[in-house]
């Protein structure tokens, strides 16, 4: 198996070198992430200026692997389209250091990754840890490494990513697994005033996060009680339950008023 991997916390961030060791164990990995820390990109891809990609060999692997200085998304890209001699049978992206639940989605790097593998129309995965303290990543990596194996063996359902939540618990105190939807998770930002040493203001954006509580089968509350989540996602954005309430709204009339 032939395993492309990615993540937004830069190629040298122990998530992702956890993930490599433990895939190199089941299939050919190839690691194409950003040369630096790009959490919070979203699916942004650069056009205006140019992409550098680095080849940087590692002493306990013999595959080429390659530093980006671009998006999680942007890397994708360039291995499918340039870097690798042929496409890969799955693309992995983590482990990411901080979860990605309920609307992380929108903003997270490593989810975007996986979702320009779909977008291309490969198997992605897109794994993250909820702990946001230096933790150890060899169970979230072993775990990605099983379930890599299973989707080889029942099939990957097509137009969909799997957004793999992993509890930052010891693994004596994971609970099980649970197929989940996104859940409610929000933020009060926070906007902080500076002044820089020439005394310009600028602005550092922050936030808590709001889990909204009670719905048993969302991603938020299964990794609160210490399951792994495991959420299959698209990228269709259509609510197709107003469609046709925004149909009877006369559009005709706004053209012929014209």
């Amino acid at each position: 198996m032939k395993i492309l991997i990615t993540n937004d916390d830069g190629i040298q961030a122990e998530g992702i070198q956890a993930l490599r060791r433990a895939l190199s164990e089941i299939g050919t990995v190839n690691m194409v992430a950003p040369s630096y820390e790009r959490s919070a990109t979203g699916h942004g891809i650069t056009v205006h200026k140019p992409i550098r990609a680095q080849k940087i060999k590692l002493k306990d692997s013999d595959q080429d692997h390659w530093s980006v200085v671009g998006t999680p998304a942007d890397c994708v890209k360039l291995a499918l389209e340039t870097l690798l001699s042929e496409p890969p049978d799955l693309i992995v992206s983590g482990v990411n250091h901080g979860a990605n639940l309920g609307t992380d989605v929108l903003y997270s790097g490593t989810v975007s990754a996986a979702i320009e593998g779909m977008i291309n129309g490969l198997p992605s995965i897109a794994v993250s840890l909820d702990d946001d303290a230096l933790v150890d990543f060899s169970f979230a990596a072993d775990f990605t490494a099983r379930l890599c194996q299973l989707l080889r063996l029942k099939g990957f359902p097509s137009q969909t990513l799997l957004n793999v939540n992993v509890p930052g618990v010891e693994a004596q105190y994971i609970q099980g697994v649970r197929v989940t939807k996104l859940g409610d998770r929000r933020y009060t930002n926070t906007i902080e005033s500076r002044k820089d040493p020439r005394g310009r203001e600028y602005f550092w954006l922050a936030g808590d996060v709001i889990n909204q509580e009670g719905d048993e089968n969302s991603d938020v509350e299964a990794v609160k009680n210490n399951f792994v989540s495991v959420s299959p996602i698209h990228f269709d954005l259509t609510n197709y339950q107003v469609i046709d309430t925004i149909k009877s709204w006369g559009f005709e009339d706004l053209i012929s008023k014209i």
